[in-house]
């Protein structure tokens, strides 16, 4: 009877172990610079993320997306923004490496995104979140709405065994 439920429920199982899902959360420090509701941060909508299809001994790409919005349109002081994986140590057992471009893109006075640049005025540098060093940070000029993205990567995932039941990183964002 045990044998017979297992042959019917395993490839469904096997199914959704499979089909990552990136997950993404967010917080933000309430500090005394701007006020506590200066910065807000809203998570991309599951549509929007980034995708790929990771199996075993599989080598790929991400189709780049969304992760994070941010506003800081009324917090006139610069912002500093880090992105960290955080079931890096999880993924260290699925994934030979794990590459990701990060972009920042500001709103501009038409609505239109464009690249963002740093507080100081000049453009950010080509930046990678990988499993070794599971996090990024920028500072940004306030005043303004941001998105995170990710803008294209590459992953050689070496087994879909996982004990987590996920293939796809956890994306945690911090605003101070």
């Amino acid at each position: 009877m045990r044998n017979k439920w297992i042959r019917r429920f395993f490839p469904i199982i096997v199914l959704l172990l499979l089909a990552p899902w990136p997950v993404a959360y967010a917080h933000t420090y309430d500090g005394d610079v701007a006020g506590q509701d200066s910065v807000r941060i809203e998570v991309a909508e599951a549509s929007a993320q980034p995708t790929w299809t990771a199996f075993g001994k599989a080598i790929g790409g991400v189709t780049s997306g969304d992760l994070f919005y941010i506003d800081a349109t009324d917090n006139p002081a610069d912002i500093q923004v880090t992105l960290y994986i955080t079931n890096a140590q999880e993924l260290k057992g699925c994934y030979r490496n794990l590459i990701l471009k990060v972009g920042l893109d500001a709103e501009s006075d038409t609505g239109e995104w464009e690249k963002a640049s740093m507080g100081n005025g000049e453009s950010i540098p080509e930046t990678f979140i990988t499993m070794r060093n599971g996090q990024v940070s920028f500072t940004l000029p306030g005043l303004a709405k941001y998105k995170v993205t990710i803008d294209g990567g590459s992953f050689y995932c070496t087994t879909a065994n996982t004990d987590s039941g996920s293939l796809s990183p956890q994306f945690y964002l911090e605003v101070n």
